[in-house]
């Protein structure tokens, strides 16, 4: 457009030089003209390579549509240390619109150091564990949560599928769900999983570390959850039936159950919306357990829970009684067990420092024939630090105390945890 006017402005100007020079000759009209032509010709040259200075204005491509079974975004993570897990924390699967299946995997390591003065056991550096959760969408309602784990071992490594899980979400009241799960019969055991990253300290409560015997652990079979109509007291709901124990008490019955006799559990929770990070519960387990040849023992198992996770404070506290009447007998044990841990992250550099302490309590019967552990008594101050967004340093002293005639021991303990 604006060399267009350039052209008709010199046009119209050589016209009116030609009209007032109308009487001269024809050969100065000539030389005029094509002076102003060769004008014309510099000032397009000259517009030419001021438009090619300019800066081209940047354009945007719209993003590409997502491919069927690309990886879903990655969920946002849970603040260090935070027990972020909806539910009954047995993994919850984000959906991709019109994205079916939509695999994402994720992991955790640690590595650990430990020292005590206990007579006949070596100090040094050991691995941990190497986790990977496996989550995907298969559908709007229908999804899969799977948890692998390799723990180093004197010979080698061990493999274990900790969870795997088909649900289905019918609505936030009522979600059906198929697999083995970690067994909603404690607190700690659905809000922190195998990965030591998500949890403050480095190591599990007694009375629920991994391949305990007073607590199973794992459960192997369908469960039910949901949210129950309660207004701002926000109630929630777990009901499951699967396999018990089996014929290794610490083991669930992941092939089949030992005695046809299925487990059952229910448990209840709140969520009071006036406290956030508040979480209070109770869970009441059945079984009919089989630990030998001829041995026959009815479990029942209740527990109670008080969770606060606002990271300032932190208070986690949990009481079970593990109640195993021998069929054959009518005989009657109780074995108590409670912890309760306090921490606080500290409001400077960051808020990435955490100090914490935990005390545990474990009350078995002598004669109790079925658990096979020893009474139980521990302290335990450590200090966690987030040296990033998914990288954690902590160090642990701990003093215990394994039966009432044993020494007491003092450990001290480092892990560096991360996920990626």
């Amino acid at each position: 457009m604006r060399r267009f006017l350039l052209v008709l402005f010199v046009l119209l100007c050589a016209c009116g030089t030609a009209a007032a020079q109308s009487a001269a000759p024809a050969d100065p009209q000539t030389e005029t003209v094509k002076a102003l032509l060769e004008r014309v010709e510099r000032l397009e040259k000259r517009i030419a390579e001021l438009e090619a200075k300019q800066p081209v204005s940047a354009v945007v491509a719209p993003a590409p549509a997502a491919e069927p079974g690309a990886p879903i975004a990655a969920a946002e993570k849970p603040a260090p240390g935070a027990m972020n897990h909806p539910g009954m924390g047995q993994g919850n699967v984000p959906l991709q619109e019109s994205t079916f299946p939509s695999l994402k995997i994720s992991g955790f390591a640690d590595v650990n150091f430990s020292a005590t003065d206990e007579s006949n056991v070596n100090s040094g550096f050991n691995l941990g564990q190497l986790v990977l959760h496996m989550a995907s969408p298969l559908s709007k309602k229908v999804s899969y949560f799977g948890e692998l784990s390799f723990t180093a071992t004197a010979t080698g490594y061990n493999l274990e599928v900790e969870r795997s899980i088909i649900r289905y979400d019918y609505n936030d009241r009522f979600k059906l769900s198929f697999g083995r799960y970690h067994t909603p019969v404690s607190y700690w055991n659905t809000a922190f999983h195998h990965g030591s990253w998500l949890q403050t300290t480095i190591s599990r409560p007694e009375m629920i570390k991994f391949g305990s015997r007073l607590l199973p652990v794992h459960f192997i079979g369908f469960q039910a959850e949901g949210d129950i109509p309660s207004g701002s007291a926000g109630l929630g709901y777990s009901v499951g039936v699967g396999n018990g124990r089996g014929s290794i008490i610490s083991r669930g019955g992941d092939a089949g159950d030992v005695n046809n006799n299925r487990a059952w559990l229910v448990n209840l929770y709140s969520r009071p919306s006036g406290l956030y990070g508040l979480q209070i519960g109770a869970t009441v387990y059945r079984d009919k357990i089989t630990p030998g040849p001829g041995l026959r023992f009815n479990e029942w198992i209740s527990s109670a829970y008080l969770a606060w996770t606002r990271d300032t404070p932190e208070i986690l506290a949990e009481f079970a009684n593990v109640h195993h009447s021998d069929v054959n007998t009518s005989r009657v044990y109780n074995t108590q067990a409670f912890y309760v841990q306090l921490a606080y992250r500290l409001p400077f550099s960051e808020k990435k420092w955490k100090p914490y302490y935990r005390f545990e309590y474990i009350n078995r019967p002598s004669t109790e024939p079925v658990l096979g552990i020893t009474s139980f008594l521990s302290s335990t101050a450590g200090l966690r630090w987030d040296i990033s967004d998914f990288a954690a340093l902590k160090g642990e002293y701990r003093n215990f105390q394994r039966g009432p005639s044993q020494p007491h021991i003092n450990g001290l303990f480092l892990q560096t945890s991360f996920t990626f």
